[in-house]
Protein backbone atom coordinates (compact mmCIF):
# COMPACT_ATOMS: atom_id res chain seq x y z
CA UNK A 1 0.00 0.00 0.00
CA UNK A 2 2.75 2.38 0.59
CA UNK A 3 4.13 1.97 -2.99
CA UNK A 4 0.73 3.23 -4.36
CA UNK A 5 0.77 7.14 -3.44
CA UNK A 6 4.45 6.85 -4.27
CA UNK A 7 3.55 5.43 -7.68
CA UNK A 8 0.60 7.86 -8.23
CA UNK A 9 3.27 11.07 -7.75
CA UNK A 10 6.03 9.37 -9.72
CA UNK A 11 3.43 9.42 -13.04
CA UNK A 12 1.76 12.95 -12.17
CA UNK A 13 5.43 14.50 -12.27
CA UNK A 14 5.89 12.13 -15.25
CA UNK A 15 2.66 13.87 -17.03
CA UNK A 16 4.01 17.35 -16.02
CA UNK A 17 7.49 16.79 -17.45
CA UNK A 18 5.95 15.37 -20.62
CA UNK A 19 3.76 18.40 -20.86
CA UNK A 20 6.72 21.16 -19.89
CA UNK A 21 8.86 19.43 -22.90
CA UNK A 22 5.94 20.00 -25.56
CA UNK A 23 5.45 23.26 -24.36
CA UNK A 24 9.47 23.65 -24.82
CA UNK A 25 9.28 22.70 -28.20
CA UNK A 26 9.22 25.03 -31.35
CA UNK A 27 6.52 25.05 -33.25
CA UNK A 28 8.43 26.32 -36.08
CA UNK A 29 9.49 23.00 -38.30
CA UNK A 30 12.68 24.66 -39.07
CA UNK A 31 13.46 25.71 -35.97
CA UNK A 32 13.22 22.19 -34.46
CA UNK A 33 16.54 19.76 -34.67
CA UNK A 34 16.03 16.53 -36.17
CA UNK A 35 15.39 14.66 -32.96
CA UNK A 36 13.42 17.40 -31.31
CA UNK A 37 11.17 16.84 -34.26
CA UNK A 38 10.50 13.04 -33.10
CA UNK A 39 9.42 14.59 -29.90
CA UNK A 40 7.22 17.12 -31.47
CA UNK A 41 5.32 14.77 -33.75
CA UNK A 42 4.74 12.63 -30.65
CA UNK A 43 3.29 16.13 -29.14
CA UNK A 44 1.31 16.61 -31.65
CA UNK A 45 0.06 13.45 -31.85
CA UNK A 46 1.16 13.42 -35.88
CA UNK A 47 -0.64 16.69 -36.33
CA UNK A 48 1.03 19.47 -38.84
CA UNK A 49 0.03 22.80 -39.77
CA UNK A 50 0.54 24.18 -43.53
CA UNK A 51 -0.21 27.70 -43.26
CA UNK A 52 -1.02 28.86 -46.96
CA UNK A 53 -0.50 32.30 -48.23
CA UNK A 54 0.30 34.11 -51.00
CA UNK A 55 2.53 36.90 -53.02
CA UNK A 56 0.24 40.18 -54.22
CA UNK A 57 -0.42 43.53 -53.91
CA UNK A 58 -2.08 44.64 -50.79
CA UNK A 59 -3.09 48.20 -51.92
CA UNK A 60 -0.52 51.02 -51.40
CA UNK A 61 0.24 50.58 -47.70
CA UNK A 62 0.60 46.42 -47.29
CA UNK A 63 3.39 44.20 -47.49
CA UNK A 64 2.80 42.08 -50.68
CA UNK A 65 3.21 38.71 -48.38
CA UNK A 66 0.32 40.12 -46.00
CA UNK A 67 -1.41 36.63 -46.49
CA UNK A 68 1.14 34.94 -45.95
CA UNK A 69 2.44 37.16 -42.58
CA UNK A 70 -1.01 36.93 -41.29
CA UNK A 71 -1.92 33.10 -41.87
CA UNK A 72 1.42 32.23 -40.20
CA UNK A 73 1.07 34.63 -37.48
CA UNK A 74 -2.70 33.17 -36.60
CA UNK A 75 -1.22 29.14 -37.45
CA UNK A 76 1.65 29.89 -35.01
CA UNK A 77 -0.41 31.04 -32.13
CA UNK A 78 -2.72 28.48 -32.29
CA UNK A 79 -0.27 25.91 -32.53
CA UNK A 80 1.36 27.27 -29.17
CA UNK A 81 -1.90 27.00 -27.44
CA UNK A 82 -2.90 23.42 -28.75
CA UNK A 83 0.72 22.03 -29.97
CA UNK A 84 1.36 21.50 -33.49
CA UNK A 85 4.01 21.70 -35.78
CA UNK A 86 3.73 24.73 -38.12
CA UNK A 87 5.36 24.00 -41.80
CA UNK A 88 7.71 27.16 -43.19
CA UNK A 89 6.32 29.99 -45.34
CA UNK A 90 4.09 28.68 -48.29
CA UNK A 91 3.05 31.12 -50.73
CA UNK A 92 2.70 28.90 -54.16
CA UNK A 93 -0.98 29.04 -54.66
CA UNK A 94 -3.98 30.64 -56.81
CA UNK A 95 -2.88 34.47 -57.81
CA UNK A 96 -3.46 34.78 -61.79
CA UNK A 97 -5.59 38.08 -60.90
CA UNK A 98 -2.92 40.03 -59.78
CA UNK A 99 -0.12 39.17 -62.45
CA UNK A 100 -0.43 42.93 -63.42
CA UNK A 101 0.80 44.54 -60.38
CA UNK A 102 4.15 44.39 -59.49
CA UNK A 103 5.60 41.92 -57.40
CA UNK A 104 3.23 39.25 -57.51
CA UNK A 105 4.26 35.39 -58.15
CA UNK A 106 2.00 33.42 -59.80
CA UNK A 107 2.61 29.68 -60.72
CA UNK A 108 0.90 28.21 -63.29
CA UNK A 109 -1.87 25.78 -61.92
CA UNK A 110 -0.59 22.55 -63.04
CA UNK A 111 2.60 23.54 -60.58
CA UNK A 112 0.56 25.11 -57.97
CA UNK A 113 -1.38 20.81 -57.49
CA UNK A 114 2.27 19.52 -58.22
CA UNK A 115 3.77 21.53 -55.74
CA UNK A 116 1.51 21.44 -53.32
CA UNK A 117 0.57 17.56 -53.40
CA UNK A 118 4.42 16.72 -53.15
CA UNK A 119 4.32 18.89 -50.29
CA UNK A 120 1.93 17.41 -48.40
CA UNK A 121 3.30 13.88 -48.99
CA UNK A 122 6.57 14.70 -47.80
CA UNK A 123 5.08 16.16 -44.96
CA UNK A 124 3.20 13.01 -44.56
CA UNK A 125 6.70 10.60 -45.13
CA UNK A 126 8.20 12.63 -41.99
CA UNK A 127 5.22 11.37 -39.74
CA UNK A 128 2.34 14.43 -40.32
CA UNK A 129 -0.48 11.66 -40.76
CA UNK A 130 -3.03 14.57 -40.35
CA UNK A 131 -2.46 17.85 -42.05
CA UNK A 132 -4.20 20.89 -41.48
CA UNK A 133 -4.08 23.81 -44.26
CA UNK A 134 -4.89 27.11 -42.86
CA UNK A 135 -5.82 29.20 -45.63
CA UNK A 136 -5.01 32.83 -45.76
CA UNK A 137 -5.97 34.10 -48.80
CA UNK A 138 -9.17 34.29 -50.75
CA UNK A 139 -7.72 33.10 -54.25
CA UNK A 140 -7.62 29.95 -52.77
CA UNK A 141 -11.25 29.23 -51.54
CA UNK A 142 -11.30 26.96 -54.68
CA UNK A 143 -8.04 25.24 -55.15
CA UNK A 144 -8.21 24.15 -51.79
CA UNK A 145 -10.90 22.06 -51.16
CA UNK A 146 -10.55 21.00 -55.04
CA UNK A 147 -7.17 19.61 -53.43
CA UNK A 148 -8.49 18.41 -50.27
CA UNK A 149 -11.01 16.44 -52.93
CA UNK A 150 -8.27 15.45 -55.06
CA UNK A 151 -6.79 13.55 -52.17
CA UNK A 152 -8.86 10.52 -52.58
CA UNK A 153 -7.82 9.98 -56.16
CA UNK A 154 -5.52 7.02 -55.24
CA UNK A 155 -4.60 5.56 -51.51
CA UNK A 156 -2.87 7.84 -48.97
CA UNK A 157 -1.94 7.42 -45.55
CA UNK A 158 -2.54 10.89 -44.32
CA UNK A 159 -5.46 12.80 -44.25
CA UNK A 160 -6.01 16.54 -45.60
CA UNK A 161 -7.76 18.80 -43.89
CA UNK A 162 -8.66 22.81 -44.76
CA UNK A 163 -9.54 25.23 -42.71
CA UNK A 164 -11.11 28.71 -43.75
CA UNK A 165 -11.97 31.23 -41.33
CA UNK A 166 -15.15 31.21 -39.82
CA UNK A 167 -17.32 33.82 -38.62
CA UNK A 168 -15.72 36.22 -35.68
CA UNK A 169 -17.11 35.89 -32.57
CA UNK A 170 -19.22 37.91 -30.55
CA UNK A 171 -17.98 41.14 -29.05
CA UNK A 172 -16.05 41.88 -32.15
CA UNK A 173 -15.83 46.03 -32.98
CA UNK A 174 -18.12 47.08 -35.24
CA UNK A 175 -15.98 48.19 -38.94
CA UNK A 176 -16.70 51.61 -40.25
CA UNK A 177 -16.34 50.89 -43.71
CA UNK A 178 -19.11 50.09 -45.93
CA UNK A 179 -16.61 47.69 -48.49
CA UNK A 180 -14.00 45.73 -46.29
CA UNK A 181 -11.80 43.49 -48.31
CA UNK A 182 -8.71 42.97 -50.00
CA UNK A 183 -6.30 45.51 -47.93
CA UNK A 184 -9.15 47.34 -46.43
CA UNK A 185 -9.87 48.05 -42.48
CA UNK A 186 -9.78 44.64 -41.36
CA UNK A 187 -6.95 43.17 -43.26
CA UNK A 188 -4.54 46.14 -42.53
CA UNK A 189 -5.69 46.30 -38.27
CA UNK A 190 -4.96 42.58 -39.21
CA UNK A 191 -0.97 43.40 -39.81
CA UNK A 192 -1.28 45.90 -37.25
CA UNK A 193 -0.69 43.12 -35.40
CA UNK A 194 1.27 40.51 -37.02
CA UNK A 195 3.62 43.30 -38.67
CA UNK A 196 2.93 47.06 -37.57
CA UNK A 197 6.36 47.78 -39.07
CA UNK A 198 5.55 47.07 -42.38
CA UNK A 199 2.23 49.05 -42.50
CA UNK A 200 2.02 52.47 -44.23
CA UNK A 201 -0.94 54.08 -42.68
CA UNK A 202 0.56 57.19 -44.56
CA UNK A 203 -0.37 55.93 -47.78
CA UNK A 204 -3.65 54.35 -47.59
CA UNK A 205 -5.41 56.80 -48.82
CA UNK A 206 -2.83 57.56 -51.93
CA UNK A 207 -5.35 54.87 -53.70
CA UNK A 208 -9.16 53.95 -54.20
CA UNK A 209 -10.27 50.85 -52.87
CA UNK A 210 -13.60 51.19 -54.10
CA UNK A 211 -15.66 49.10 -56.20
CA UNK A 212 -15.91 49.42 -59.94
CA UNK A 213 -18.29 47.34 -60.43
CA UNK A 214 -17.94 46.92 -64.59
CA UNK A 215 -19.66 43.67 -64.87
CA UNK A 216 -23.40 43.50 -65.78
CA UNK A 217 -24.27 39.36 -65.65
CA UNK A 218 -26.82 37.49 -63.62
CA UNK A 219 -26.88 36.19 -60.40
CA UNK A 220 -24.91 32.45 -60.98
CA UNK A 221 -22.65 33.43 -63.80
CA UNK A 222 -19.47 33.21 -62.89
CA UNK A 223 -16.22 34.68 -64.80
CA UNK A 224 -12.52 34.83 -63.81
CA UNK A 225 -12.47 38.69 -64.86
CA UNK A 226 -14.70 39.21 -61.51
CA UNK A 227 -11.92 40.96 -59.08
CA UNK A 228 -10.12 42.34 -61.85
CA UNK A 229 -14.03 44.06 -63.15
CA UNK A 230 -14.26 45.32 -59.30
CA UNK A 231 -10.90 45.83 -58.06
CA UNK A 232 -8.17 46.12 -60.43
CA UNK A 233 -6.13 47.79 -58.42
CA UNK A 234 -6.19 45.50 -56.28
CA UNK A 235 -7.43 47.59 -53.32
CA UNK A 236 -10.78 46.61 -51.55
CA UNK A 237 -11.94 48.51 -48.75
CA UNK A 238 -10.42 51.52 -46.91
CA UNK A 239 -7.07 50.91 -45.01
CA UNK A 240 -7.31 54.01 -43.16
CA UNK A 241 -10.14 52.95 -40.94
CA UNK A 242 -7.95 50.30 -39.68
CA UNK A 243 -6.86 50.18 -35.72
CA UNK A 244 -5.23 47.82 -33.45
CA UNK A 245 -8.12 47.16 -31.25
CA UNK A 246 -10.33 45.54 -34.29
CA UNK A 247 -6.53 43.68 -35.15
CA UNK A 248 -6.12 42.42 -31.63
CA UNK A 249 -9.59 40.92 -32.23
CA UNK A 250 -10.15 39.22 -35.15
CA UNK A 251 -6.21 38.10 -34.41
CA UNK A 252 -7.01 36.19 -31.38
CA UNK A 253 -9.67 34.79 -32.71
CA UNK A 254 -8.30 33.52 -35.39
CA UNK A 255 -5.53 31.97 -33.44
CA UNK A 256 -8.25 30.60 -30.92
CA UNK A 257 -9.92 28.98 -34.14
CA UNK A 258 -6.75 27.57 -35.40
CA UNK A 259 -6.34 26.02 -32.13
CA UNK A 260 -9.91 24.38 -31.85
CA UNK A 261 -9.46 22.93 -35.19
CA UNK A 262 -5.56 21.31 -34.38
CA UNK A 263 -7.65 20.04 -31.01
CA UNK A 264 -10.49 18.62 -32.85
CA UNK A 265 -8.13 16.81 -35.75
CA UNK A 266 -6.00 15.33 -33.29
CA UNK A 267 -9.25 13.18 -31.74
CA UNK A 268 -10.36 13.14 -35.32
CA UNK A 269 -10.59 8.52 -35.37
CA UNK A 270 -13.53 8.77 -38.06
CA UNK A 271 -11.77 10.20 -41.20
CA UNK A 272 -8.88 8.00 -41.35
CA UNK A 273 -11.02 5.29 -40.91
CA UNK A 274 -13.22 5.79 -43.67
CA UNK A 275 -10.88 7.33 -45.89
CA UNK A 276 -9.01 3.76 -45.58
CA UNK A 277 -12.71 2.12 -45.94
CA UNK A 278 -12.95 4.14 -49.20
CA UNK A 279 -9.90 3.52 -50.27
CA UNK A 280 -10.33 -0.39 -49.90
CA UNK A 281 -13.83 -0.04 -51.56
CA UNK A 282 -12.38 1.75 -54.82
CA UNK A 283 -10.23 -1.53 -55.60
CA UNK A 284 -13.16 -3.44 -55.89
CA UNK A 285 -16.35 -1.37 -56.75
CA UNK A 286 -18.24 -4.20 -58.23
CA UNK A 287 -17.93 -5.86 -54.66
CA UNK A 288 -19.69 -3.00 -53.06
CA UNK A 289 -23.28 -3.40 -51.78
CA UNK A 290 -25.86 -1.90 -53.81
Amino acid sequence: MVYNPLMRLFFSLLAISVAAGAQSLPVKWEELTAGGFVQALQSARNVCVLPFGIIEKHGPHLPLGTDLINVRYASLHGAEQEYAIVFPEYFYGQIFEAKHEPGTIAYSARLQLELLQETTDEMARNGCKKILIVNGHGGNNSLLPYFAQSQLQSAKDYVVYIYARAQYPPGRPALRSKTDGHAGESETSHTLISRPDLVHMDRAASESGADRNRLDLPTGVYTGIWWYAKFPGHYAGDGTLANRELGEFDMKAWASAVAAAIRAIKADQVSPRLQNEFFEGSKHPLDTKQ
